[in-house]
């Protein structure tokens, strides 16, 4: 049966689930844009912008986070877990996002922190309060070490202890992060009590699903044991923190959580879609957050992939994880966010030919793909400057690591003053990167532009069912080249190198290709590409006469 609209607008074949059929976007709401010209985005800017999605293609919006917030972590110090940040807007210009984007067939999912609050959160201020406080026992507290240090190794992924010790009741409390966003104690039968209340919230008011933050670090070990020294083949990232954290993260009770959710979520109307941060780097590991029987997570990131380097080497991840996945399961492809950064400058270093490579690979592979804004430009990282600097990690370990604010920047909609961002003249509340060399506008006139291939792209994959849900086979191919079949007629190949290479793909006729004149293009045999070159295939079309 061919696809149609379902009753929230978003195409569909009435087997699939959205959320696999479908393209999520990413949208950091304060870059995103802004609506009252105080230089920082907000959800009346969403609204505004909310035309363009819906031009582009894709089935759900997921928002970094909106509640209230004292911003230590930006948006990640979560005070108010079922209202919005003022500078964002309130629950009426929820209720308004929501409203207006069912109307565009799109749907809009929020982030929600399950594994700390801001010290600032009435829960955390209850606890500190007194050892006797119901809220006591929603966190991990503990007493002094032996030496009057903290109770164990563990360290904080932003550097320095994972422990504070709070002087008015004379325990440490634990903090993965920042010591402003100490972590809840999911031992406790009131915080998972609470967060049920939260998932309720949220999808009554017609949010469609979740990003899940540390989605694999809630629960704790009980006995809080110190965590092994790194090693040598353990990931920079790990090595970097001087241990590995065994005890503070992936443990076993965690995935009763996620099933417990999946039953919730699963059995709203309209049912929702629960897309963890699962921050590991084990393959292994990651499929488990699926659950046995697909009965976790709806889509989990893969870590693994997003810190490869393009090139042939990230499919022998994807074959992995083609068959570790359990039945039914689904996987999720992305290559930018607002923690990684941007794959037009980590993955392509501002290569165009391997943005559109990049694109093309994310939009066909099978699994669901995530665009982060502003990566349907091919937009790259702006270079932010040791004084402009928030994001608390740059700020910590400059300059060896700028931190996640180049990531961060606003999005570029026009080449005006204010990028279409803000207004003319408004000083953004992170710097405006070169929106002339790249924006929306221009490139929305342009019919070769690197947003028309990705419009053009979304929309080949929602008209044709082989890349919505056909079969991943990957196919032999010359040296730097990665090609697969999807389903019964229809192959990828994408040359992710700078030789030209020739590839046998049988008869057939070019649907998509990164350079735009093939589009149409009959194959008889083989195709040469060039140089981070790619196409998508129809082995079953006639050529035009």
């Amino acid at each position: 049966m061919e696809a149609r609209r379902d009753g929230h607008g978003s195409w569909m074949d009435p087997d699939e689930a959205w959320w696999r059929s479908g393209v999520l976007y990413q949208i950091y709401p304060r870059s995103f844009a802004d609506s009252n010209g105080d230089g920082v985005g907000d959800l009346e800017g969403v609204i505004r912008r909310l035309d363009h999605l819906a031009w582009l293609g894709v089935d759900a919006a997921w928002l970094n986070p909106i509640m209230p917030s004292p911003n230590a972590d930006w948006g990640y110090d979560v005070s108010d877990l079922t209202a919005v940040h003022p500078e964002l807007g309130d629950l009426d210009t929820v209720d308004r996002l929501v409203a207006a984007a069912s109307e565009r067939g799109i749907r809009i999912m929020v982030d929600l922190v399950p594994n700390h609050t801001s010290d600032r959160h009435p829960w955390f201020e209850a606890a500190r309060s007194d050892r006797g406080s119901p809220f006591r026992e929603r966190y991990v507290w503990a007493d002094p070490g032996p030496d009057g240090g903290p109770p164990n190794n563990w360290r904080s992924t932003f550097g320095g202890p994972a422990w504070t010790l709070d002087g008015l009741t004379g325990q440490y409390y634990l903090h993965n992060f920042l010591a402003e966003q100490p972590d809840l104690n999911w031992w406790s039968h009131d915080v998972r009590s609470a967060f049920e209340d939260v998932l309720a919230f949220w999808m009554d008011r017609g949010i469609a699903g979740f990003r899940i933050d540390v989605a694999n670090g809630l629960v704790k070990d009980r006995a809080l044991r110190d965590n092994p020294p790194v090693g040598e083949d353990d990931h920079p990232i790990i090595r970097r923190l001087g241990v590995r954290p065994v005890h503070n993260m992936n443990q076993p009770e965690v995935h009763e959580v996620w099933r417990r959710w999946r039953t919730i979520v699963d059995g709203h109307r309209p049912p929702g879609v629960l897309l963890g941060e699962t921050w590991v780097l084990d393959l292994d590991l990651l499929v488990a957050y699926y659950g046995s029987g697909a009965d976790e997570l709806h889509l989990a990131m893969n870590f693994p992939f997003i810190f490869s380097d393009l090139g042939v080497g990230q499919a022998e991840i994807v074959e992995r994880i083609e068959a570790a996945l359990p039945p039914g399961a689904w996987p999720a492809w992305l290559g930018s966010n607002h923690d990684v950064g941007r794959f037009p400058t980590r993955w392509c270093s501002g290569d165009v030919r391997r943005v559109r490579a990049t694109l093309l690979l994310l939009l066909t592979l099978r699994g669901t793909p995530i665009l982060y804004a502003g990566d349907e430009i091919g937009m790259p990282e702006v270079p932010v400057s040791r004084e402009r600097l928030l994001d608390p990690v740059g700020v910590r370990f400059w300059p060896d690591d700028p931190g996640r604010d180049p990531g961060r920047t606003p999005m570029q909609w026009s080449r005006a003053d204010g990028a279409g961002f803000t207004e003319p003249g408004v000083e953004p509340w992170l710097p405006l990167g070169d929106a002339i060399a790249c924006n929306v506008a221009d490139q929305r006139e342009d019919p070769a532009s690197v947003l028309h291939l990705s419009r053009d792209l979304i929309a080949l994959r929602r008209d044709r069912r082989d890349l919505r849900d056909g079969r991943y086979e990957r196919l032999a191919a010359p040296d730097g080249v990665w090609s697969w079949r999807r389903g019964d007629r229809t192959v990828v190949a994408v040359n992710l190198s700078d030789a030209a290479a020739s590839v046998d793909l049988g008869g057939g006729v070019v649907l998509i290709g990164t350079d735009r004149a093939r589009d149409g293009a009959a194959i008889r045999d083989g195709i040469a590409l060039g140089p981070f070159e790619a196409v998508v295939v129809d082995l079953g079309a006639s050529p035009r006469p």
